[in-house]
């Protein structure tokens, strides 16, 4: 599970409360999910009754750990960004005579 960490998740409570954050974590020992930076959608029509309906807020909550046995439904909206790290682009110098990146030392001609 730890490849969706980073992940933008939505989660449905058993309330019918929709939830939007990034996976912090799965923690299968304790049985709960946390998100961070996390905003209520509300209930969004799921309870079929306006008087019962929940709004959605625009506060964004740092963390939110939800017990597993309360969520509904949760799904990936959207994988984190691989990010690709290139080495920085060597300058042009005839005073640098090798370069060493990580692991591997190269020998200008």
């Amino acid at each position: 599970m730890s490849e969706f960490l980073g992940s933008r998740i939505s989660l449905i409570s058993k309330s019918d409360i929709r939830y939007v954050g990034t996976l912090h974590e799965i923690n299968s020992d304790e049985s709960t999910v946390s998100l961070e930076n996390v905003r209520s959608f509300g209930t969004e029509g799921r309870r079929g009754r306006p008087e019962e309906e929940i709004t959605p807020s625009d506060q964004v909550y740092e963390y939110i750990v939800f017990r597993g046995s309360d969520v509904k439904d949760l799904r990936i909206e959207e994988h984190p960004g691989i990010k690709e790290t290139k080495p920085p682009a060597m300058p042009d110098d005839p005073a640098i005579v090798g370069v060493s990146t990580v692991h591997r030392i190269e020998f200008l001609s």
